[in-house]
């Protein structure tokens, strides 16, 4: 395959994650203008809402862990070109969010209810602070590398990658992964939560603690005892909690 169609692949699977992201933004806020969102969509019985949503969220996980690990990747460029492997790793998440959003079935009820206007205020606040800590923490290692531009960059002009390199910067002193730490803030900072909402919110937190213990497994590969210290001083996704001794 060609490096300017590798190239020009790599735009496009970027430019399909980033409008899924966008997406679950609103998807996750319940925000009403939005055509499906996670007190809005397909209709059905408690038990068929629940099998249904605990597979997708199921779904969103095999594919989001099972594609990261190296043993997948080294037997996946085997059939794609390894300068596209992370771009089609984020083209299939796309994918499979966009399954989220088609497929969901809200659930009737609520756990809690926040009237009072400066709490909802206070909630809401909560809400975008998890998600600009998602998006920031992409940009403080490599937004381009973590999302497959880099490397079909260095495909198109022929460079090599540089070698991993630990680094820890800003939200990464804190916690060792502020992703995750986004992302539970965002799906937990509701001002009603559903019983539709409380399962997406339980189940990608279940997915968030799985994903770190698959994820960390390879960053002790790639940085040994660097990164066995830096889990013995910083928590994974909370501050404080989680570090492993």
């Amino acid at each position: 395959m060609g490096r300017v169609l590798i190239m020009l692949l790599a735009v496009l699977c970027y430019g399909a994650f980033f409008a899924s992201f966008v997406y679950l933004v609103g998807w996750v806020g319940g925000f009403e203008f939005m055509p499906t969102h996670i007190d809005k969509g397909m209709s059905g019985d408690p038990v068929t809402a629940l099998l249904v949503n605990i597979g997708l969220i199921s779904l969103f996980g095999i594919q989001h862990s099972v594609m990261a690990r190296k043993g997948f990747k080294e037997s996946w460029t085997k059939i794609v070109p390894a300068p596209l492997e992370r771009s089609l790793y984020c083209l299939f998440t796309a994918v499979v969010l966009y399954l989220l959003f088609r497929f969901w079935h809200p659930i009737e009820g609520s756990l809690w209810t926040v009237t009072d206007q400066t709490a909802s205020t206070a909630i809401w606040a909560l809400f975008w602070t998890g998600w600009g800590i998602l998006f920031i923490s992409t940009w403080l290692l490599n937004h381009f590398e973590l999302f497959g531009l880099q490397q079909a960059w260095l495909n198109l002009t022929g460079k090599e990658a540089a070698a991993p390199e630990m680094r820890t910067p800003f939200f990464y002193k804190m916690v060792r992964h502020p992703i995750y730490t986004g992302f539970f803030i965002a799906f937990w900072s509701t001002p009603n939560m559903t019983y539709g909402h409380l399962l997406a919110a339980v189940g990608f937190t279940i997915y968030i603690v799985i994903g770190i213990a698959y994820e960390e497994k390879d960053l002790l590969e790639t940085f040994g005892d660097q990164y066995a210290d830096y889990r013995k001083r910083v928590g994974a996704f909370i501050p404080g909690i989680g570090k492993k001794v």
